[in-house]
């Protein structure tokens, strides 16, 4: 394991492909796991094929199935569809113990209307994950960062991203890892009772974005962030 390598559960859908690529190209090692190991290599093939900043060398990208991305690292994290997360966290409570899980699933359904939230009886999908995986360290985040931005390497990602838990430690290292995509901010948003508000935050901004045909994300004003980490 290695502090500059992170997993990435789900990762050959557009957000996790999106998040590995940014990790990948701020120089994090990271490892795309799926229920299929031969589609994470094909989708990790694709992605590190495309080079550094500098436009030379390969990506440090790599696939396998969920088991193996989750031993492979000590942040995890888990962008597999909602319907899926429940089933995809018990299959792998042994290997995901001791790791940092940051969970970015939006349960949300959608109807004629758009997006709705999904009703989770722990009160989030981030409790739910911390009720499964009792030795994993739960981290809610990233849930509003979007997929079609991540993948587009013209720029920066220009979005705030806010980020729950209960552990400061582990908070910070994933705070940290925001930190490194270009033009995103992390923020410290509270406790890991406060993720199932920034779940439900998400189904507003895809009906903005539905309304305005844009992918815009979050900004806090007036909050210098430096000061609030001292």
């Amino acid at each position: 394991m290695g502090a500059e390598t992170v997993a990435i559960l789900g990762g050959t859908g557009p957000q996790g492909r999106g998040m590995a690529l940014r990790f990948a190209r701020a120089g994090v090692g990271v490892v795309i796991g799926s229920r299929d190991a031969s589609r994470a290599r094909e989708t990790a093939a694709a992605l590190g094929a495309g080079g550094g900043d500098d436009g030379e060398g390969a990506l440090r990208v790599t696939g396998a199935d969920n088991a193996v991305a989750s031993r492979a690292a000590e942040i995890v994290f888990v962008a597999v569809p909602w319907e899926a997360h429940a089933s995809t966290l018990r299959s792998l409570v042994a290997e995901l113990a001791g790791r940092i899980v940051v969970d970015l699933v939006n349960p949300l359904e959608f109807d004629q209307r758009g997006p709705v939230c999904v009703l989770v009886p722990e009160g989030s999908s981030a409790e739910q994950a911390q009720a499964i995986l009792p030795e994993s360290t739960v981290v809610s985040g990233f849930h509003h960062v979007s997929a079609k931005l991540l993948l587009d390497e013209s720029g920066g990602i220009d979005t705030d991203i806010l980020v729950c838990g209960d552990d400061r430690e582990a908070k910070r290292r994933v705070m940290a890892l925001a930190d490194r995509i270009p033009g995103a901010r992390a923020v410290d948003a509270g406790p890991l009772r406060l993720a199932q508000f920034l779940e439900g935050l998400t189904a507003v901004i895809l009906s903005v974005n539905r309304q305005y045909r844009t992918n815009t994300g979050v900004h806090l004003t007036n909050l210098d962030v430096a000061r609030a980490r001292d």
